[in-house]
């Protein structure tokens, strides 16, 4: 296994380790760097990982660099770490808004680029990550980058152009489904459940729905038909759901998402 080094120790990144050590990912093979020491020595006795307050030191240390730091300091970082990147490393974004081309001017010299947006759900296995690579990746690099992602769930390469409305549709959407999940478990409340029970419900509903589309590959819309018996209860809510926008309203959250990532680092 190759030493795989994490420049920041967001919530992100402790999603992705976890992910990684729960797929038996060697805890000495892995590398953290951060500002602040106090949470980087909490990181290793939580996870018994290596840790260092160097940038530089975790760039000469490891194979493959995630760069896990907000968009507002990755020009800061790379060109911290950029003397020390050599042709044998693999650099990987995290973040939205830079493109491949963009990462790789910031390096000023040929470097090996890869362009991830993963998601928290990582931290239990059920993340979604989609990809693409720079020009000098290797199909083997590439194999290496894919096999870390699938450690902590679905794995998909997009094209580059793509990656706008991934953000939106995978990266940010947790929030959005957390929201829907809280407010179903509000009306249940209201209904008379207990909190814990109406949430674990709720949560239960949502997984086992999105379970469905997976595995029947069956369209969304046709599930839902199924669960709308003339006249019945589910017919009366999807019609209350679609007087006040429901699907309008997640579209427009959706696009406005995906301009955001176009606008953040123009």
């Amino acid at each position: 296994m190759k030493k795989v080094g994490f420049i920041g120790a967001g919530n992100m990144v402790k999603a992705m380790i976890k992910g990684m050590l729960k797929n038996d990912v060697m805890s000495s093979s892995i590398y953290v760097s951060g500002r602040d020491m106090e949470k980087l020595i909490e990181l290793r006795k939580l996870l018994s990982i290596n840790v260092s307050e160097s940038n530089i030191e975790l760039v000469k240390n490891c194979d493959i660099v995630f760069l896990g730091v907000k968009p507002n300091i990755y020009s800061k970082v790379i060109d911290e770490i950029k003397n020390y990147t050599d042709e044998d490393k693999v650099v990987v974004s995290i973040t939205p808004g830079y493109s491949l081309k963009e990462l790789e001017d910031m390096f000023g010299k040929n470097v090996k680029v890869v362009r991830t947006m993963p998601n928290t759900p990582a931290m239990v296995g059920e993340g979604v990550t989609a990809y693409c690579i720079g020009e000098n990746i290797s199909l083997i690099e590439e194999n290496e980058i894919k096999n870390i992602l699938k450690c902590f769930g679905l794995v998909e390469k997009v094209e580059e152009k793509e990656m706008d409305a991934v953000v939106a549709t995978t990266g940010s959407s947790p929030a959005y489904v957390y929201m829907f999940i809280e407010a179903m478990a509000d009306a249940a409340v209201l209904g008379g459940i207990s909190r814990d029970k109406a949430y674990r419900l709720a949560a239960q509903a949502v997984l086992g729905s999105a379970k469905m589309v997976l595995e029947t590959e069956m369209h969304p819309g046709a599930l839902k038909d199924m669960v709308c018996s003339p006249g019945g209860t589910t017919i009366e809510a999807v019609t209350t759901l679609e007087e006040n926008g429901f699907r309008n309203a997640i579209i427009k959250a959706m696009r406005n998402c995906m301009e955001k990532s176009k606008k953040m680092n123009s």
